[in-house]
């Protein structure tokens, strides 16, 4: 083997030993590798839910929601939590819309979500933007699914936690 060719075969050598720590690295902590998403399944019951109309008695930008509601288990046979929110009123017309943040306490901690929640019950996607206790760095989505008798009297939440 020519000087060159030893040089060349010892640089790749160097290479490859640098590299493979960081590789290895990368594979291990990728979004991908191994974590499975955690998904919980929770019933709430709107019984508490109160708007406050900024030009009553008509619904206008603005309208504010709160509540504090019992959440039940998957079955709805047993309440095991509560949640606590507020939603604003961003379009009045046609689809009515609002911009939602609740907390929902759960046994072990809390899970805190934010995104849209339209009147005539469309299903949703909020963004889970944290948590406490066992849910501390709590990542991922929940859908949030009117069901009830009538329709809206009770909410699907199914928390999907990526992290």
């Amino acid at each position: 083997m020519t000087r060159n060719g030893k040089l060349m075969t010892a640089a790749a050598a160097v290479i490859a030993l640098v590299l493979a720590p960081v590789a290895a690295v990368a594979s291990t902590s990728s979004p991908s590798a191994s974590r499975h998403p955690v998904i919980i399944k929770v019933v709430e019951h709107a019984n508490t839910d109160t708007v406050q109309k900024f030009h009553p008695p008509k619904s206008s930008r603005g309208d504010v929601l709160g509540w504090h509601n019992p959440v039940y288990n998957a079955a709805n046979t047993q309440q095991v939590a509560s949640d606590n929110g507020y939603c604003v009123r961003t379009a009045a017309t046609g689809k009515t819309e609002w911009e939602c943040a609740w907390t929902t306490l759960l046994p072990g901690g809390q899970i805190t979500v934010e995104g849209p929640y339209y009147d005539d019950g469309t299903d949703t996607t909020l963004a889970i933007t944290g948590g406490t206790g066992r849910y501390a760095g709590a990542e991922g989505s929940m859908l949030l699914h009117a069901t009830g008798n009538p329709v809206g009297s009770e909410y699907d939440f199914i928390f999907t936690l990526t992290s």
